[in-house]
């Protein structure tokens, strides 16, 4: 084990063990190294590392904001890794579409009618209702998803949802490009969200989950993403 996994380990162990919380600092650059009998370079090394990852947040100087910080950012860390294999085709933008589908359908098949969720997701309809630019429609339309992934109230479904987000919003807009008309995709678009959010408020989570499927899987062959499957493979 490399000398920095062993300082991973460490906080790991710790946070697990729940000697490490949210909200808590990691022990000083110089008395973790002591205690663990490793370099500071390497307890420098293993808290970039964690920071990466979205688990803590190091702060410099002195006072209340000092010191390296648990937090919890898990879908920016997983955002920033599925991007960069996105861009180098590694993760193809049709696998990508199909977990959506997967992930959305199950999620708005469960969400919650009384979760806050759904208003942000009505409130954001009404944004949509004014906008037609491709990158606001884009980011409303990718926000709206995300707050019905949520309403199901699994968070590693919203963690990774809300890790797709930038990666879905960049390979949407590329798409437009191939669309025989954006000003009549964005109505049929509109149309899609009201019906979806309806099924999910009058609890009819089977519907809510073939249309959200239609709708996802319709957008990317209008856009001529050809090797996108009519239906989830199984």
């Amino acid at each position: 084990m490399r000398t920095h996994e062993l300082v991973l380990s460490w906080i790991e162990k710790q946070l697990s063990e729940g000697r490490l919380v949210l909200g808590g600092r990691l022990p000083a650059e110089r008395a973790l190294a002591e205690q663990l009998e490793v370099s500071r370079t390497s307890v420098r090394e293993a808290i970039r590392i964690l920071e990466a990852m979205g688990v803590v947040r190091a702060g410099v100087g002195s006072g209340k904001d000092a010191g390296t910080v648990v937090i919890a950012e898990p879908a920016t860390a997983l955002g920033s890794a599925l991007r960069l294999h996105v861009a180098t085709q590694h993760l193809p933008i049709a696998d990508i579409v199909e977990t959506r589908v997967l992930l959305e359908s199950w999620a708005v098949s469960r969400a919650k009618a009384d979760a806050p969720e759904l208003g942000e997701a009505a409130r954001l309809l009404d944004e949509m209702e004014a906008s037609s630019a491709v990158d606001d429609f884009l980011a409303l339309d990718v926000a709206f998803h995300l707050a019905l992934a949520e309403a199901a109230g699994n968070a590693v479904v919203s963690t990774i949802m809300g890790s797709l987000r930038e990666a879905i919003e960049g390979y949407a807009a590329a798409l437009t490009a191939n669309l025989p008309d954006w000003d009549s995709t964005v109505r049929r678009l509109r149309s899609e969200h009201r019906a979806i959010l309806a099924a999910v408020n009058d609890a009819d989570g089977g519907q809510a989950a073939t249309l959200v499927a239609a709708h996802i899987l319709g957008y990317y062959r209008e856009a001529g993403l050809g090797q996108i499957p009519a239906e989830p493979r199984p």
